[in-house]
């Protein structure tokens, strides 16, 4: 499956957005919004809440046997951007000052924004459907067979004059078989995969290299296939690892952000 990172853009315009408004806000008022005040409680209230959908909502559609609302995907997405957006707006409502618990909060939203980004890379790793279900190593062998049988019909067709650079390209190596290679030196292997191809079309002539283009994606697509096959089963094993350490953090960011909103409640207006 194709996935895109639209959600990022999405979280980045609307960062953009949020950041000429708190600019604003500051002209207005002639300095940065204090965390105790408007301005400051409702970037603290919203961002928050939006934290709080993030940890939750997800998780709840995962695990729900009931609800069934709205593909998985579709809920990873959103518990993407809300895991951007509401941190950006949390690091607003410090006025940038991190002293006692409100900076620890801050610490540990940091920590686990950069855990969630890591979780990301490696859910990515693993084969799924367009509705975000895992593909099962049955599914994948059929898709590698059905692959294969593309890749080979195209080569065996007489009308591509392909010649044998176009033919040893068809076959250059899958990568590395260590499988923790191949899920955390992803970009890498890729980036070297397609720089090989660049300077292979370099030297074709146009009929060729328009040729190569389209060998080139079933290529690519018979080793993406191939890389997830054989790192499907370490990606999973990451991924159960990384959960068992993003929750306990994540339980413990909200709890002191808990504390945090009822001293602050305490403080600023029941001692008032």
């Amino acid at each position: 499956m194709q996935r895109s990172n639209r959600e990022l853009w999405y979280a980045l315009l609307t960062i953009a957005l949020i950041t000429a408004g708190y600019d604003l806000a500051i002209v207005r008022l002639g300095e940065i919004p204090a965390a105790s005040g408007l301005v400051g409680h409702g970037l603290g209230i919203v961002g928050f809440l939006l934290m709080l959908m993030t940890e939750t909502l997800y998780s709840l559609r995962r695990r729900s046997r009931y609800v069934r609302w709205g593909r998985m995907a579709t809920w990873l997405r959103v518990h993407i951007f809300t895991g951007v957006v509401g941190p950006y707006l949390v690091l607003l409502h410090t006025s940038w000052k991190f002293n006692g618990l409100a900076g620890a909060v801050m610490l540990l939203t940091l920590v686990v924004v950069v855990s969630g980004f890591t979780g990301r890379y490696i859910y990515t790793a693993i084969p799924r459907t367009a509705s975000g279900i895992e593909v099962e190593i049955r599914q994948l062998e059929s898709e590698i067979a059905a692959a294969e049988v593309e890749l080979q019909n195209w080569l065996a067709d007489a009308r591509w004059s392909t010649g044998p650079l176009v033919q040893r390209l068809a076959y250059l190596p899958e990568g590395p078989h260590n499988p923790l290679l191949l899920v955390l030196g992803r970009p890498l292997l890729e980036w070297n995969y397609h720089l090989q191809w660049w300077r292979a079309k370099r030297r074709m002539d146009p009929a060729t290299r328009a040729q190569a283009r389209e060998l080139e994606k079933l290529v690519g697509r018979r080793r993406t296939l191939h890389r997830q096959r054989a790192s499907m089963a370490v990606a999973r094993r990451m991924l159960a690892t990384w959960r068992s350490i993003h929750i306990p953090i994540s339980v413990v960011l909200f709890t002191a952000a808990l504390v945090h909103i009822g001293a602050a409640i305490y403080y600023a207006t029941l001692l008032r």
